[in-house]
């Protein structure tokens, strides 16, 4: 079971100077986060291992991974827990992590510094795990606008390609995770991964920020190659 994160003491104030009071706020809120403080006792580099660890303590989707995928991977937190599960080693590595940000290396993880949209990428990815995945993880977002609207679309279509990526590469039996935001996941999206894994639910878990719109798409138990070309057929014929 996840422990209860633990820490420095919470309430701390940030000294008023030449910072913007949303900023402070901002501050003020990070330094007292008890999953920052944890993150930081644990060796993590955010937050955002807590969320997927919270996720797989649930619903069991590192256990039988042996070659993981992590896209829009900076700054590294989910790429050591799948370094660690994979047994990941530089001689032998298992896990293939990409950003269009700067990564610090990580043992056991191939880092591509590139954008997942480059056409390059998918291949790319493949050659750097080694191998057949068993679980391809996202925490894509794009950079935020400020207009819910606008931002919940172009993170919704950067889920949509990761989706459809992991059904070209994982393994028979494999899981997908992705970042998506309240507001609905668009219903095709939905049909086709339904269509390509036993199970498709929503998940947000506790380490992720109550005020916060995001959630996490799971599909548990990819079908097979099979399923995938009978969902194209279908399209193809509608």
């Amino acid at each position: 079971m996840t422990k209860p994160p633990i820490g420095r003491k919470i309430g701390q104030k940030v000294k008023k100077g030449k910072l913007k009071a949303s900023s402070r706020r901002w501050l003020e809120r990070h330094i007292n986060d008890p999953y920052v403080q944890r993150a930081k006792l644990e060796g993590y580099r955010a937050r955002a291992a807590f969320k997927l660890l919270e996720i797989d303590e649930k619903h069991n989707i590192l256990g039988g991974a042996r070659r993981i995928i992590d896209l829009g991977a900076a700054p590294g937190s989910w790429s050591q827990i799948a370094a660690k599960v994979t047994n990941s080693t530089d001689a032998d590595p298992r896990v293939a992590a990409i950003d269009f940000l700067e990564m610090d290396p990580l043992p056991g993880v191939r880092i591509l510094q590139m954008d997942f949209l480059d056409p390059d990428a998918p291949r790319q990815l493949i050659e750097a795990v080694g191998g057949t995945p068993n679980l391809v993880i996202s925490d894509m977002a794009a950079p935020t606008t400020g207009h819910r609207q606008t931002d919940h679309l172009r993170t919704m279509h950067l889920c949509e390609v990761a989706a459809y990526f992991a059904v070209e590469v994982l393994a028979e039996g494999g899981h997908f995770l992705a970042k998506t935001f309240q507001g609905g996941t668009e219903r095709d999206l939905l049909n086709m991964l339904k269509q390509n894994f036993r199970q498709v639910i929503h998940v947000k878990p506790g380490a992720s920020r109550a005020e916060s719109v995001e959630m996490f798409l799971l599909a548990k138990g990819f079908k097979g190659r099979k399923a995938s070309e009978t969902t194209d057929a279908a399209e193809a014929d509608a």
